[in-house]
């Protein structure tokens, strides 16, 4: 029975092969979309849940009320991990974890700069990073020990054993140390929030002066695992108060642990609570998947449903020689899974070669797992699902034809104001507009926040790393970057200036409200700041040891502290700060170090007694940019030799901070393209469809004197008339999707009705252009081929 489906199904097929080509068109791409989303969403829901026991693993975490408002971070001070596992039975296991950007690692004459982590020994114990080669109760337990993935083992050994090796490892802001390679890591998977190439262990981050137990700087990531049978709310009671406690009060900051598995899809908080985060957009994208393949699927039934007149018969004459209703719904649903098969293997001939593409721009390493029995187990009922999807109301339909009316030919189309396939049709531009609709938005608030004033000049700017050797050689690089002409103002400060590493809620003045606690900015440099980065003051002057040697403790702020401190006249005020007590002697106009879709935020620029992580160069304006750069490396390379020279531009670490939503905005358009596409197939296969049906009166209207627009009007205002309707429904519901993804933004567009406009009279145009070439054609047929044989 089931051989008889599929042979009369590929007959059906082979027979009308050019309808069954635009519906396998249609559901290859539709399908292939939908694998695509698919892949990335499993992806990012699998990001960090590959770790055994991973429903005992927690990030300890911070909140606090701020200005009426609970706000979370993640960040904790160093001493909270050893705490936690002195003082309660109910952790198994600890481990801090703080990021080292930057260092060199030296074998021979291989020399590599490379990103790792300091942690604690138990880190391998709670984490499934597989170990290939050391033990890993003592791989970690040594000061001078060190950890390196396969990948970095090659860089720097090529085939050889790493075990027992020495790497003289060069921090940016300490001396050259030799390292025992006492462990081999399998490399990172890409679904992980850890990226590292190597392991340090703590006791040489405290070896280094960088520890401390000062409850109030939170500056690390402290990782648990609960020992079993501990739940996550009673061991959160139990440690909310550990910070404020030995503080002895002068902390108020809550502890508590949040699920490690979490960590990707839910960061986002509201007045302390967990209300979502990027897995909005996991949602989102698994939506878009099903619209797509909803639309191919109705695609199939529309040109099914549509050329049902030409099977009628067919239908009538099963019914009269006996055959059952639910056998010619078996045979129809046998035609479209047999259809769906072979879709099916298109559609994964798409999705490979496509994977490169789609891989660089979502920025993953996807794959099809062909070697993995679960991904045919889930590829067979995804094509099952998707058959049965598409050829059920076909079947249904065109199985409930009664043969005495089919075979007398007195079966005539309804024609309703509402019929199923002009609903079908709605469904499937409605969301092609929304779609449009969508992307143009996005679109907007990108350049809206793109052309949002910074604050400084972004040209020929950027910064590098200092290291030890650039703070002894300083003034030497400093006067040989300035006689060389490739710079023509330079400046030390804490931090790049597209990031910040400092915020405080302890800062003091004159007037302050003791019952608010309020979070600034802390920004340090060594003076020429305004010069160098292009601000513009307000009041006052830029910090300047040279000419004022009194500088070092003076300071600037920005125009949102004038307003949170109150100060009618800034100058001249103080404010107190890490124990020190600075003057204030400037006032800049805002600006964004971080993201610029949020507020401005209070910052103060704490002069030069603090402390200098970046160097920031205004590059000669005169010269070219590669002219600069040689000169420039020249300088670093002769006073800075361990370290490989990187400049780092600051208009492109800022357009950087736009990278998620420009993605966003690339797969939305990329979706609503193929959703379009795959919806204009549909209409063309029934504006064709619907031609060939009215040929006869085609050609009668035009002997009475029709012109070809008169014609070309007739066979394309019926399907103007449902994209008119699309447009219609579209509309709000893509205000409505939209103004609810803007609410994320502090810093957002308006949305305006000319965008809806724009979408309606695209929708109009392109559904315009599908049909007019079928009626075109019709209408210029010669009216005698049709009527021949009247």
């Amino acid at each position: 029975m089931l051989l008889n489906y599929f042979k009369t199904g590929f007959r059906n097929l082979w027979k009308n092969k050019r309808f069954s080509a635009i519906n396998l068109l249609g559901l290859s791409i539709g399908m292939a979309s939908a694998i695509l989303i698919l892949l990335w969403t499993q992806h990012e829901l699998s990001f960090d849940r590959f770790h055994q026991d991973q429903n005992q693993l927690y990030k300890a975490m911070n909140k606090s009320k701020f200005d009426g408002k609970v706000q979370v971070w993640g960040a904790t001070p160093k001493i909270l991990g050893p705490t936690l596992k002195a003082e309660y039975p109910d952790f198994q296991y600890i481990a801090r974890a703080n990021d080292i950007d930057g260092s060199v690692l030296r074998v021979g004459d291989t020399k590599i700069s490379s990103n790792g982590m300091f942690t604690d020994p138990d880190f391998l114990k709670m984490f499934s990073f597989p170990l290939l080669k050391g033990n890993i109760d003592k791989a970690l337990s040594e000061t001078h020990s060190i950890v390196i993935t396969e990948s970095l083992s090659k860089r720097l050994f090529g085939k050889e054993d790493p075990i027992g090796k020495t790497i003289s490892l060069r921090p940016v802001a300490a001396t050259p140390t030799d390292f025992t390679v006492t462990g081999l890591l399998k490399d990172l998977p890409n679904n992980t929030q850890f990226a590292f190439d190597y392991l340090l262990t703590w006791s040489y981050f405290r070896s280094l002066g960088w520890d401390d137990e000062y409850w109030g700087n939170n500056s690390i990531g402290t990782y648990v695992k609960l020992q079993p049978g501990i739940t996550e709310s009673a061991i959160n009671k139990k440690i909310e108060n550990v910070t404020i406690t030995h503080s002895k009060n002068v902390e108020d900051t809550k502890v508590f642990l949040f699920p490690v598995a979490k960590g990707r899809l839910y960061s986002q908080f509201e007045n302390g609570i967990s209300v979502g985060g990027r897995i909005a957009l996991v949602r989102l994208f698994f939506i878009i998947a099903g619209l797509i393949l909803l639309i191919a699927c109705i695609n199939f039934m529309n040109i099914s449903t549509a050329r049902s007149e030409k099977r009628a018969r067919e239908v009538g004459i099963r019914k009269v020689v006996g055959a059952q209703r639910a056998s010619l719904i078996g045979q129809f649903l046998g035609e479209s899974i047999l259809l769906t098969l072979i879709s099916g293997v298109f559609a994964l001939l798409i999705v490979q070669l496509s994977l490169p593409s789609f891989n660089l721009l979502t920025e993953k390493v996807l794959s099809v797992p062909y070697s993995s029995g679960m991904f045919w187990l889930i590829a067979i009922g995804f094509l099952l699902f998707t058959g049965l999807l598409a050829g059920s109301y076909p079947a249904f339909y065109l199985s409930s034809f009664r043969p005495i009316r089919v075979l007398k030919g007195t079966m005539h189309k309804v024609q309703a104001l509402i019929t199923p396939r002009k609903v079908l049709v709605v469904t499937q531009f409605t969301v092609a507009i929304v779609l449009i609709a969508a992307t143009i938005i996005i679109r907007q608030q990108i350049r809206y926040a793109q052309e949002r004033d910074a604050g400084y000049n972004r040209k020929n700017l950027g910064y590098v790393f200092i290291s030890k050797d650039i703070v002894q050689n300083y003034d030497v690089i400093s006067q040989q970057l300035y006689s060389s002409g490739a710079v023509v103002s330079l400046s030390k400060t804490s931090s790049p200036l597209t990031e910040n590493w400092s915020n405080t809620w302890d800062i003091q003045w004159e007037g302050k409200d003791p019952s608010r606690k309020i979070v600034i900015d802390r920004y340090c440099t060594d003076g020429n700041l305004v010069t160098t980065a292009g601000f513009t003051l307000s009041k006052g002057r830029d910090i300047n040891l040279r000419e004022f040697p009194g500088d070092s403790l003076s300071a600037l702020i920005n125009e949102s502290a004038v307003k949170v401190m109150g100060f009618s006249n800034p100058i001249g005020q103080t404010f107190e700060d890490n124990d020190k007590r600075w003057t204030i002697v400037g006032v800049v106009k805002d600006i964004i170090l971080e993201s610029p879709y949020d507020p401005m935020k209070p910052m103060v620029l704490e002069g030069p007694a603090g402390w200098f992580n970046a160097l920031h160069l205004r590059l000669n304006p005169a010269n070219s940019t590669a002219d600069n750069l040689r000169k420039t490396e020249a300088v670093f390379k002769k006073y800075n030799p361990d370290f490989p020279f990187k400049f780092s531009f600051i208009d492109e670490q800022y357009e950087k901070k736009f990278n998620d939503e420009q993605r966003i905005a690339t797969l939305a358009s990329l979706f609503a393209g193929l959703t379009i596409f795959i919806s204009c197939l549909g209409l063309f296969a029934l504006a064709t469809y619907m031609a060939e049906n009215r040929v006869k009166e085609i050609g009668v209207r035009k002997v009475l004197g029709a012109s070809v627009l008169d014609i070309t009007s007739l066979l394309s205002k019926d399907f103007l008339v449902l994209v008119a309707v699309s447009i219609l429904l579209a509309t709000p519901v893509a205000w409505w999707a939209m103004h609810k993804w803007l609410l994320d933004f502090n810093y957002r567009v308006t949305i305006q009705w000319w965008v809806f406009a724009m979408a309606g009279v695209l929708s109009i145009l392109i559904a315009l252009a599908t049909v007019s070439y079928n009626s075109i054609r019709a209408a210029m047929a010669n009216p005698t081929k049709s009527l021949r044989n009247e």
